[in-house]
């Protein structure tokens, strides 16, 4: 059988819904991995932690998007620890983070009674975000991310946030202005992982449940979003994008990222492949400025090279 060019347009609908989920994901990811210089492996579980903390509250009554905002405080919460385990005690800021996604597999299931998976009836529910509404899903994600960027380029512009910056690109500097770097990356874990845990009830809103492996893997989603989104955003822009444009990117690097997964779906490949996939995809945007820099040195020197040849001859 052939493939069907209409389902693959079909299809992209809900890849766009489900890469601006998971672009909350991604501006999380980013503060941490860029504004803060931490690589956060905490964000496997408090994703998860999102998920079941939005389930459980709306089969209890509570409203929806409520729900997402405890949510958010709950992975506040474990991003907290982390940076707790980190300033406090020391301890490396990736296994202070492996310490916290190992211990919230626990609490998630604790949350879920037990449970590895729990349902959403999305008939008996007015859910946030619904894969049953995919453009009205894809709406209020949209305005979502934009007003997330707009806070967020709001307050990475006060002295608190610009000193959160400062941490992150030179930490004895800032501590020698005085700065509380220990401060600064406790609270910049705790908002990375509050994004995160947003991202994680949402889409447990839009599938209809909360798995305990939802999370599995998360952090090189987010990843391989903002790695895709700033390679975009420099190719596009370069050095005319400030701060709000790249934000906006790294959003719009998790549709990218998805709208590649639904291509995958389509051309029927094996879904099992799906993980190496994305590790290749990162590796490789990873590597792109690398080389495009490297590409740019080496023409430089060929052409010093040329000048100096034909000085030389003369």
């Amino acid at each position: 059988m052939g493939l069907n060019f209409g389902n693959l347009i079909g299809a992209m609908p809900g890849g766009i819904a489900q890469g601006l989920i998971w672009g909350f994901m991604a501006l999380g990811v980013y503060i941490t991995f860029r504004l803060l210089d931490i690589a956060d492996l905490t964000v496997d579980g408090s994703f998860t932690t999102g998920g079941a903390v939005t389930v459980m509250l709306i089969l209890s009554g509570v409203n929806p998007v409520l729900a997402v905002l405890a949510a958010a405080v709950a992975g506040m919460i474990a991003g907290m620890v982390t940076g707790l385990l980190h300033t406090v005690f020391d301890i490396p800021a990736i296994l202070s983070g492996i310490l916290t996604q190992f211990a919230l597999y626990s609490i998630n299931l604790a949350i879920m009674g037990m449970s590895a998976n729990k349902g959403l009836p999305v008939d008996k529910y007015h859910l946030f975000v619904s894969s049953r509404n995919i453009p009205g899903s894809i709406l209020t994600g949209a305005l979502l991310i934009l007003f997330v960027i707009a806070v967020l380029y709001w307050y990475f512009g006060t002295e608190h946030g610009s000193a959160m910056r400062a941490t992150g690109s030179n930490p004895e500097m800032s501590k020698a202005q005085g700065i509380n770097i220990n401060s600064m990356k406790v609270i910049g874990l705790a908002l990375s992982n509050a994004f995160v845990a947003m991202s994680g009830g949402l889409l447990s809103q839009y599938q209809g449940f909360a798995d305990i492996n939802m999370g599995r893997g998360a952090i090189v989603i987010g990843l391989a979003a903002v790695i895709i989104g700033e390679v975009l955003g420099n190719a596009l822009i370069g050095k005319r994008m400030n701060f709000a444009v790249r934000l906006g990117f790294v959003a719009v690097g998790g549709i990218i990222y998805y709208l590649v997964i639904v291509i995958v779906l389509w051309l029927k490949l094996d879904s099992n492949y799906l993980k190496l996939l994305t590790a290749v995809v990162v590796a490789v945007f990873l590597a792109v400025p690398n080389i495009q820099t490297k590409m740019k040195t080496s023409f430089s020197r060929a052409g010093k090279r040329s000048v100096k040849t034909t000085k030389e001859a003369n």
